[in-house]
């Protein structure tokens, strides 16, 4: 049996976004984000109904500062105490784990979705995601770009304007472009 495009997107493939079901999939989302978005502060409990039928996974205390931005959300599995403020972003083409007590600063994006450097690929309209997964206690500063196929350890820091390109570990303050190791905790 041949695989989906969602499938094929899932596992790391190349596959077409303009698939039907993958539209359908970000239809809804679009629709869920608008009147997410459109929330005011005093309406905590519709903005957790809203995550809830929007992320594949929401932990307990999670709160997003609109406006916030995704594909589908289905791919993003956050947990307890996540935190994202004004104008973030996570491109789901692929999944995203997000860790226990996760902070992000405004306008963090995170990516999974990325496209072909091979022209001829590129112009087929065929396109590649790979997972995203941070973990517990991360802290990641203001307009940090989390790229495809990154994991990002345990109790880490990235510093505001950082762009993370390949793993961080666990236990460390990582900044800069491209983002490495500054120091040790």
């Amino acid at each position: 049996m041949e695989k989906t495009e969602k499938q094929k997107m899932l596992s790391g493939e190349l596959y077409l976004a303009e698939d039907q079901e993958l539209v359908s999939e970000n239809k809804q989302a679009s629709r869920l984000l608008r009147i997410y978005n459109a929330t005011t502060e005093e309406q905590q409990e519709q903005r957790r109904q809203i995550l809830q039928a929007l992320f594949g996974k929401v932990g307990k205390k999670v709160s997003i500062v609109p406006p916030f931005h995704c594909d589908y959300g289905s791919n993003i599995y956050a947990g307890d105490g996540f935190y994202m403020n004004y104008g973030c972003v996570i491109l789901d083409c692929n999944t995203v784990h997000i860790g226990d007590n996760v902070l992000c600063a405004p306008y963090v994006q995170i990516y999974t979705a990325y496209h072909p450097t091979a022209p001829e690929i590129r112009l087929s309209g065929r396109e590649l995601a790979a997972p995203v997964t941070i973990g517990n206690n991360v802290w990641i500063g203001g307009s940090a770009i989390i790229c495809p196929g990154v994991t990002i350890g345990e109790n880490t820091t990235i510093g505001a304007g950082s762009v993370v390109v390949k793993d961080i570990p666990a236990n460390v303050v990582a900044a800069g472009n491209p983002c490495s190791i500054i120091r040790h905790l």
